[in-house]
């Protein structure tokens, strides 16, 4: 039982976690204002926590709906990591 059960957390974050850079690519495009693919591979991340946790662009309605998207996904995805961290007995 204790293989299904890992299996299955293994298929969750797997699951959850796909779109994942997809979703942060639409972020970092809006909030450094480029389209080029380059911005998912560069180190720049302070402007990127202001822009999650801030408002960094208020008049930006696609900025506002995307930055409202992308906490809420990544806050799923902690509550999915902690659970796993609260309910797995093997730690």
């Amino acid at each position: 039982m204790d293989f299904i059960a890992k299996n299955i957390w293994f298929i969750l974050f797997i699951v959850w976690g796909l779109p994942l850079g997809y979703y942060r690519s639409k972020f970092r495009k809006i909030v450094y204002q480029t389209d080029s693919w380059l911005i998912n591979i560069k180190p720049y991340f302070w402007k990127e926590i202001k822009g999650l946790f801030g408002n960094i662009y208020p008049e930006n309605l696609k900025y506002k709906k995307l930055r409202n998207f992308y906490l809420f996904y990544l806050t799923i995805y902690l509550l999915l990591f902690v659970t796993y961290l609260i309910f797995d007995e093997n730690l």
